[in-house]
């Protein structure tokens, strides 16, 4: 449920001292690692599965607990990406309406919404992430 509050927080008050305390400067995503950290150590070894195929994966996740790992994971690396989208946007003053539906894709659709804030950023900067000029 903490989840939803911090993304609700990023697209409706991005400026907030406690948004950017808590999400923007990367505690809360910190935070699931930890927890995350704390599942896998906890369940090593208990469950079937690896990371080695798509098939390992899916016997993976036929245990509870990794299964919830694997959620938290994406959790906190999707609010990790929203929290860099705003900040990024603010370096390079794109008006935070603008990428409203970036940082909703990014949160239901990970690398979608990567992808759309990175289009985004490109036609307001004329620059890829890495600082290349296009002409």
């Amino acid at each position: 449920m903490a989840a939803p509050v911090g993304w609700l927080l990023m697209i409706f008050a991005p400026r907030w001292l406690w948004t950017r305390r808590l999400i923007i400067s990367g505690l809360f995503p910190l935070l699931l690692g930890v927890v995350y950290l704390g599942i896998i150590v906890t369940n090593f070894g208990q469950a079937e599965g690896d990371f080695g195929s798509l098939a390992g994966v899916s016997a993976l996740f036929q245990n509870p607990y990794m299964l919830t790992a694997g959620w938290i994971h994406y959790l906190s690396f999707d609010m990790f990406i929203g929290a860099w989208e705003i900040s990024d946007s603010q370096k390079n003053n794109i008006a935070h309406w603008k990428i409203v539906p970036c940082l909703i894709f990014t949160f239901m659709l990970g690398p979608i919404g990567l992808l759309c804030y990175f289009l985004l950023r490109f036609a307001h900067t004329k620059q890829f992430y890495f600082g290349e000029r296009v002409s």
